[in-house]
């Protein structure tokens, strides 16, 4: 079976630039990177270039990385294939 990983992101669209800002942690204690994208929250412009930029990354196939819930929440959580928790975590905190 292949690795694979769950990430929950917040989610600002309308950014001045795309960026990963970091770790936080949501309102029930739970780790979430904080994503900034340029595209605007329409038609799932948003949602593509959080995929995009996480695929880019984290060195996976943009195909690897899905949207698994939240497509019109902030809060979104991200399955990726390929990768387990820990490798996600180590590309991402470099960064």
């Amino acid at each position: 079976m292949s690795d694979s990983a769950r990430l929950a992101v917040r989610l600002t669209p309308g950014a001045a630039a795309d960026r990963i800002d970091g770790w936080d942690v949501d309102a029930e204690g739970r780790a979430v990177l904080k994503v900034r994208v340029r595209a605007r929250p329409v038609e799932g412009e948003a949602n593509a270039a959080l995929l995009k930029l996480l695929a880019k990354s984290l060195g996976v196939p943009k195909s690897a990385v899905t949207l698994q819930r939240g497509g019109q929440s902030r809060l979104k959580m991200i399955h990726i294939d390929g990768l387990d928790d820990g490798q996600v975590r180590a590309n991402l905190t470099g960064l």
